[in-house]
């Protein structure tokens, strides 16, 4: 009891308050404490969250030198354990360093695998736009797709250019004419 009194005395000698209105003015300050604290940090109750995906770095860029438009396809994203690539204006960069924005699900997922000149230069999303044809495109679009083309060289690695089409193998010649007899 003595220990309640010299409490008592404490409290109102420190504060000017009754125990009663101390005690009050605490389980409030701590009530409010927890309500704003609860509004910042997520209760440490339930099953623990998942934290963030490890970050793992893609792989430095190789280079794979001259390849065609139908090459280039492959390396859209959709596979992995392929680098991620783009082209501009015939020139090959590899942006696997920003695959959020040009992999799969990305805002420019689009642009992958392709060269997309003409599209960078219109500022277009249509997929008639994917292309690396420059026909017809005005000063204003051509200083656009310049400014891209710096971008890239700053930013990323030049892996490629895009080759002409591969010929197709020619015919096999017909047999000679003396295998043709018969017998």
């Amino acid at each position: 009891m003595a220990l309640y009194a010299t409490l008592v005395v404490a409290i109102d000698s420190y504060t000017g308050l009754s125990p009663t209105a101390f005690f009050t003015l605490l389980v409030l300050m701590v009530g409010v404490y927890r309500l704003v604290s609860g509004m910042f940090v997520a209760p440490a109750t339930g099953p623990p969250r998942a934290g963030p995906a490890a970050y793992v770095a893609p792989p430095p860029p190789v280079q794979i030198g001259d390849v065609t438009l139908d090459e280039l396809r492959a390396y859209d994203g959709s596979d992995p354990s392929k680098p991620l690539l783009m082209a501009i204006k015939g020139q090959i960069y590899d942006v696997s360093r920003s695959r959020m924005f040009y992999g799969p699900g990305g805002p420019y997922a689009l642009f992958a695998g392709r060269d997309a000149s003409r599209a960078l230069a219109l500022m277009s999303f249509d997929e008639n736009d994917l292309t690396g044809d420059l026909e017809g495109l005005g000063p204003a679009e051509l200083d656009a797709l310049q400014d891209w083309e710096f971008k890239f060289t700053e930013k990323y690695v030049k892996v490629g250019q895009i080759a002409a089409a591969k010929p197709a193998a020619p015919p096999s010649p017909p047999p000679p004419a003396e295998a043709m007899t018969d017998e």
